[in-house]
C-alpha cells in the first residue's frame, strides 16, 4: 500500500513538473484578462550578475539602465546575460565581436522588451554583425540591417546600431527597430502572455487608426514619423517604436491615444514613460 502512494506521489510530481510550464502560461493569461496587467514580470531560481567593470559600461552608454533603481539594474543585468547566452554572434568582414558589442545590442534588446515576462525569442538563433552596410543577395540593395524569420538570424551594421544609439533625439535607432521585427514575427508565432499583448493593442492600434480620421490624417501630415513607417504594416509598428523610446515626451504630447497603446503593448511603466 505504502509503495502505490509513493508511486502515485512520484507520478503526481512528475506530471506537475511537466505541465507546470503550461499551467503557468495559462494563469499569466487569466491574470491578464481579469486585471488588465502581467502578474510577476521578474522571477528566478538563479539571477545572474554582470561584473562591476559591465555594470559601469552599461552605466555610462544607457541612459535607461541608469534611470532604474538598483533592484530593477539587477533584474535587468540578469536578462542582458541570458541574452548573450542564449544566441550567437558572429562578425563579418574581419570584425571581430567584442563583449562590449555584445552588451549593447543585448541592452537594446532588454530595454525594449524589459516590460516583457519572456524575452528570449525562439524565432531568433543568429546575431551578424558587418562593420557598415551591407549587400543583401534578398533584393540587392545596401542594408543596415534586416531580420531573416527563416534563417532565424538578425544583421545589423555595427557603424549604424551605433550612430543610433549615439544620437537619440532624432527617432533612428537601428536595435529599437530590427529587435520590434522579432518581436512582431514572434508575437504571430507564439500564445504567451506578452504575444497576446502585443497582438490585441496592434490590432486595437489599427483599428483606432482606421475610424479616427483626424489621427489618421495627422499621422501622414505631422512629419513626425518618417516615410518609411507607411511601407508595410511590420515597418509601421517598427518605426512607431523608435519614436516611442527616444522621444516618450513628444510622442504623449503629439499623439496621446497612440502613446498609451505603445505603452500598454510593451508594458513599459519606467521612468521616462
Amino acid at each position: 500500500m505504502e509503495q502505490n502512494i509513493n508511486i502515485g506521489h512520484l507520478t503526481f510530481v512528475i506530471l506537475l513538473i511537466a505541465f507546470a510550464p503550461i499551467l503557468l502560461k495559462k494563469i499569466h493569461l487569466l491574470y491578464y484578462y481579469f486585471f488588465d496587467r502581467i502578474f510577476f514580470l521578474n522571477f528566478s531560481f538563479i539571477r545572474r550578475k554582470l561584473p562591476l567593470k559591465e555594470k559601469s559600461f552599461l552605466m555610462k552608454n544607457s541612459s535607461f539602465y541608469k534611470d532604474l533603481s538598483a533592484k530593477n539594474q539587477l533584474y535587468f543585468d540578469h536578462r542582458v546575460s541570458v541574452f548573450i547566452s542564449s544566441y550567437n554572434f558572429y562578425g563579418r568582414e574581419n570584425l571581430l565581436v567584442t563583449r562590449g558589442m555584445q552588451l549593447l545590442i543585448a541592452t537594446s534588446a532588454v530595454k525594449l522588451t524589459f516590460g516583457f515576462k519572456y524575452y528570449i525569442f525562439s524565432v531568433l538563433k543568429n546575431i551578424i554583425i558587418y562593420p557598415n552596410s551591407y549587400y543583401s543577395k534578398n533584393n540587392q540593395k545596401l542594408h543596415k540591417g534586416e531580420f531573416n524569420p527563416h534563417l532565424k538570424t538578425l544583421v545589423i551594421s555595427w557603424q549604424d546600431f551605433l550612430e543610433g544609439n549615439k544620437i537619440t533625439s532624432d527617432n533612428i535607432n537601428l536595435g529599437i527597430h530590427e529587435f520590434t521585427h522579432i518581436i512582431h514575427v514572434n508575437a504571430h508565432k507564439k500564445t504567451d502572455i506578452n504575444s497576446v499583448i502585443f497582438k490585441k493593442e496592434f490590432r486595437g492600434l489599427k483599428k483606432m487608426i482606421q475610424k479616427n480620421h483626424r489621427i489618421k490624417n495627422k499621422l501622414i501630415t505631422s512629419n513626425y514619423f518618417r516615410e518609411y513607417a507607411f511601407e508595410n504594416n511590420y515597418e509601421f509598428i517598427a518605426v512607431m517604436l523608435e519614436n516611442f523610446i527616444e522621444t516618450p515626451k513628444d510622442f504623449k504630447n503629439k499623439f496621446p491615444e497612440i502613446y498609451t497603446r505603445l505603452k500598454k503593448m510593451l508594458n513599459f511603466n519606467f521612468s521616462g514613460y
